[in-house]
């Protein structure tokens, strides 16, 4: 099994939509283009922040063949692959096609509200299962359920298949247990953009990242600064982007990343229901706030 460094800036692609909700290519090639340049660590694809339960099973699969195509290994790529159905996630881990992917993530069960123990078998179903190294996404906040730090570390520490875990429970004391008794190899990211900062400090090793659709040269210099040791200019970027962070996600994500897109000229500000454009005051906000940083 190959192991792959989560460290630096990952990127969670938003899926970019036209006026009439078809997938938008070219639109998507420009940001895959613009991650490259600006020298994102790794892309992930059919995340949460692509809106993936508003996809078709084969326009994901048109999506993971053109992202694979447009990058053609310029840079490491992750792909999403989880679900609250076990066999179903599994059968695809044994069937489905992951050339080019040097890992995939995979989201604790939504909806069904599992026992620590129905999540700690569902994953180790899932690393039995996938042809690659397995990162685990703690979110809450969207399954209702919190896999808690024991459930990580006993994770952790039964197969080298899981390499790390994206962490966005919030849960600071929670993130610093599993960062102080993980396993040497095992690696803490940071899946909230706005305490990248503060778990970086504590040992975490990067982020998967929303705002890095729309800044990441400039998230990503925060990232490796953090990891070279020089915290005050890191905070410097952090302080910078405060206020966008908590706009990037009132209205819920990836709505605020697309209308920051949008104002960047990048993508047309376009999402699927059940998710709708920000709030017109939202909007004003995220656009003045660039105004300023620009």
């Amino acid at each position: 099994m190959d192991y792959f460094n989560l460290q630096g800036l990952g990127v969670a692609l938003v899926t970019p939509f036209k006026e009439d909700k078809s997938i938008d290519f070219d639109a998507l090639g420009r940001i895959v283009d613009f991650q490259i340049q600006s020298k994102a660590d790794y892309l992930v694809v059919l995340g949460t922040t692509g809106e993936t339960p508003a996809l078709f099973p084969d326009e994901k699969k048109e999506i993971k063949d053109f992202i694979r195509r447009r990058t053609n290994g310029r840079i490491p790529l992750i792909l999403g692959c989880g679900g609250n159905n076990t066999a179903e996630v599994v059968n695809e881990l044994k069937t489905g096609d992951f050339d080019g992917f040097k890992a995939v993530l995979s989201v604790v069960p939504a909806y069904n509200k599992p026992s620590q123990e129905g999540i700690f078998q569902h994953f180790m179903a899932i690393g039995e299962a996938s042809p690659l190294p397995v990162v685990l996404y703690n979110v809450p906040g969207r399954t209702g359920v919190n896999m808690t730090a024991k459930t990580t570390l006993r994770l952790a520490s039964m197969s080298d298949k899981f390499i790390g875990i994206k962490e966005a429970s919030g849960n600071l004391p929670q993130i610093e247990e599993i960062i102080k008794f993980k396993p040497k190899q095992f690696q803490v990211v940071s899946g909230d953009d706005g305490i990248t900062y503060p778990l970086m400090a504590m040992g975490a090793v990067g982020v998967i990242s929303v705002i890095g659709n729309a800044f990441p040269k400039e998230f990503g210099r925060m990232v490796r600064l953090c990891l070279q040791g020089e915290h005050e200019k890191a905070l410097d970027i952090h302080f910078k982007f405060t206020e966008l962070f908590n706009l990037l996600f009132v209205d819920g994500n990836p709505a605020g990343v697309k209308c920051t897109l949008n104002a960047l000229g990048i993508i047309e500000n376009v999402l699927r229901l059940p998710l709708v454009p920000t709030r017109v005051s939202t909007n004003e906000k995220i656009h003045q706030i660039l105004s300023e940083l620009s």
